[in-house]
């Protein structure tokens, strides 16, 4: 009985066509505000407490200064990092997660331990 059930299941799921996406598919527009180089590190390296732009492209190794700030910057504009004045002179300022940067933890967490389970 249980072959014929997995049989009957294969058959019906050959059947239906995938469905095309019209529009982002949730996946796609998520991988639009994380993805691109360096942003998945960026959220991974504040999630502890906010950084000065310096420790964190030291932690980042092998980013540009350059890239880094554009990451930041397309970062703030999507809402998942702020930054905050520390020091006037020289000035200084220090990168945190938003709420909504915060949220996004678990995702990045979830890839941490997949790709340790899986030696990626």
């Amino acid at each position: 009985m249980a072959d014929s059930q997995t049989a009957e299941d294969e058959t019906r799921t050959a059947a239906v066509p995938p469905k095309q996406c019209d529009e982002p598919c949730p996946v796609e527009r998520g991988m639009r505000v994380h993805g691109g180089k360096w942003k998945a590190s960026i959220l991974w390296h504040l999630k502890a407490e906010p950084k000065r732009f310096n420790a964190l492209s030291w932690e980042l190794g092998g980013a540009s200064k350059k890239m880094i700030a554009e990451r930041l910057k397309k970062m703030e504009e999507a809402g998942l990092v702020s930054w905050r004045v520390i020091a006037t002179k020289p000035v200084a300022v220090t990168y945190a997660l938003t709420p909504f940067g915060h949220s996004a933890l678990g995702i990045l967490e979830s890839l941490h331990d997949w790709c340790v389970e899986h030696g990626v």
